[in-house]
């Protein structure tokens, strides 16, 4: 019976003084104590210990500890805790990461297009990529003889170069705002050329579509699912091209004055991609809070 007492003893006085959370097991499994840390909803509560759940003890001196598995400490004024509902083992919750002030004040003196203000960009490209630039963008047409006439008349655009695979019924156009008197008279060079040429437009035509009832035209990207976006187009004076355009029955997506970007407009082309239309007087007032 002394021995009893004295296990009963030391688990009182762990209860008075280290848990907060005590859970009995059956005889074959184990007694597990859980931290303030790991259950804050148990802070500042105390397990009760009284008489009572001593007299579920047996008498007899000789019994052994599996008898324990008799006894139920309840907190209050939480239920019972199922064995499942706590972890074997516990860790302290990660400590938050503390900003660098002189990383900050890096950033800050470092232009917004520097790598140390953009994670992943590399500052010096590699010299593999020496003679790379962007030539051409491509979209897919549907009828390009009211295509072309809006590229050429509206927009004022050059055919640079006409390329056919019959073997593939379908033709490409390239255009752009190069002078074509310099272009080489022979088709093979002319060719080269126009790859040569920067920023250029290709229009890519799938033959008979132009003329097929059921064809709806292609995804400009700037509908669900969106993607593409679209292409920008300079211009001398904003709200003198878009007057323009209106006279000619452009569609407009956006007019300058419309909208919290002022002096900016988008119109779209006849297979409906969008085009931004800027000038180099207001752009820089217009993006200067985002500068």
């Amino acid at each position: 019976m002394t021995q009893v007492t004295e296990m009963m003893t030391q688990v009182t006085m762990d209860l008075e003084w280290n848990i907060q959370d005590l859970v009995c097991l059956d005889s074959q499994k184990l007694w597990h104590w859980a931290s303030p840390h790991s259950h804050p909803h148990l802070q500042n509560q105390r397990y009760v210990s009284s008489l009572s759940y001593i007299n579920n003890l047996p008498m007899a001196a000789t019994a052994s500890l599996h008898r324990f598995s008799r006894l139920r400490f309840i907190a209050i004024p939480k239920p019972f805790l199922s064995p499942h509902s706590i972890p074997l083992s516990f860790s302290p919750p990660p400590k938050p990461k503390k900003s660098n002030p002189f990383r900050l004040l890096s950033m800050a003196a470092e232009p917004k297009e520097s790598p140390a203000n953009n994670p992943g960009l590399h500052a010096t490209p590699d010299e593999a990529t020496k003679g790379y630039f962007m030539q051409q963008t491509m979209f897919r047409i549907k009828d390009p003889k009211v295509t072309l006439d809006f590229y050429s008349r509206v927009l004022g655009m050059s055919l640079l170069k006409r390329l056919d695979f019959p073997e593939m019924k379908f033709s490409l156009y390239f255009l752009g705002y190069e002078d074509t008197t310099q272009a080489p008279i022979n088709p093979v060079d002319r060719t080269v050329w126009t790859f040569s040429q920067k920023a250029t437009i290709e229009l890519t035509h799938n033959w008979g579509t132009e003329n097929d009832p059921e064809f709806k035209g292609y995804h400009n990207g700037n509908s669900e699912p969106r993607g593409f976006g679209h292409i920008g187009i300079t211009v001398d004076d904003t709200y003198k091209a878009c007057e323009r355009f209106q006279n000619l029955g452009v569609e407009f997506v956006k007019k300058p004055d419309d909208g919290k970007m002022k002096g900016i407009a988008f119109i779209k082309d006849p297979d409906g991609y969008w085009i931004e239309i800027f000038d180099l007087k207001t752009i820089g007032s217009v993006t200067q809070t985002a500068a």
